[in-house]
């Protein structure tokens, strides 16, 4: 689409997606996209890096934003992950505000509400996990929720099921409230992830998955080698870094069994994204307190800036 020509009504703009951890923010973002962009997970603070998905519609491109979950920033990664949450809500035309409706609101949801309204950005509160919430007490959360917001522009979504209705109406909403303009990125580009970081994260997915306590949040994932091979596959190189030697045992597990077992379901996942054979190949290091520096968390997540 001609940057300077664009159809009548055509809407194009940004969308920071907030919310407290474990709401649900990547699982939707993915399920608006219709392509997993951000990698999910039960666990809190899955997300550190604001992570873009692209929707290309006739009548308007959405760039979500899905960013990490509000938390108290105690440790240099911590602060790394907020300062991603502010960037993406000051560069923002509208905001997506995603609450999980299985509960009340608590401290957490009204701490980002709270920093929301301070925004003059539109906004629209996500009733996400509408699904498997409490039939009975959902018009009392619902009026709780948008009591602390100060507004009733609410959808109720479930990230799992695209087809909801509820989802086109929550489209709508937020095209609603972009400004008029053309495609900024091309209609087939989905996200703005480099191949590289976007492997590094499904590894990491993985670790999150089969790994418990501790050591998934102690864990970072650096692709090292990322090459084309002759027979069509691509092989990628990474290292898993981990905190302390007891975590290193146990990302490796008896015999190797439990980095295989990673590593298998990874290749997987990385070749569903890519669409191209994968060969996987994983090493293991320990990175002391690398949470706590600021250096080790700029060169861990690839910070350039």
């Amino acid at each position: 689409m001609d940057q300077m020509n664009f159809p009548s009504g055509h809407r194009s703009g940004y969308v920071a997606v907030v919310g407290k951890p474990n709401v649900g923010k990547s699982t939707l973002v993915n399920a608006l996209v219709g392509h997993k962009v951000a990698i999910t997970s039960p666990k809190p603070q899955t997300t550190r890096r604001r992570i873009m998905g692209i929707l290309t519609r006739d009548d308007a491109q959405v760039i979500f934003v899905d960013t990490p979950g509000f938390h108290d920033p105690k440790s240099a990664l911590n602060q790394y992950m907020m300062r991603e949450v502010e960037n993406a809500l000051s560069d923002c035309d509208a905001i997506l505000f995603v609450v999980d409706l299985t509960t009340a609101p608590d401290i957490a949801d009204v701490t980002v509400a709270d920093r929301i309204k301070k925004m003059n950005q539109p906004v629209v509160m996500a009733l996400n996990k509408a699904d498997i919430a409490d039939a009975g007490r959902l018009a009392e959360f619902t009026a709780m929720y948008q009591g602390i917001l100060g507004s009733q522009n609410t959808v109720y979504t479930s990230g799992v099921d695209i087809r909801d209705e509820n989802m086109n109406e929550l489209l709508q909403m937020l095209i609603a409230h972009l400004p008029a303009g053309p495609e900024l990125y091309p209609p087939d580009q989905y996200t703005d992830q480099p191949e590289k970081v976007l492997a590094a994260e499904l590894i990491r997915e993985q670790a999150l998955r089969f790994l418990e306590q501790e050591v998934p949040h102690a864990i970072a994932v650096s692709v090292d080698q990322f090459a084309a091979r002759p027979n069509h596959t691509l092989f990628i190189g990474a290292t898993i870094f981990v905190e302390r030697d007891s975590q290193k045992g146990i990302l490796i597990g008896k015999g190797g069994a439990m980095l295989k077992r990673i590593g298998s379901e990874a290749r997987r996942e990385v070749e569903k994204a890519l669409g191209s054979k994968v060969y996987l190949e994983l090493w293991v290091k320990v990175r002391p307190a690398w949470r706590r520096d600021e250096g080790a968390v700029n060169e861990l997540l690839g910070i350039t800036e």
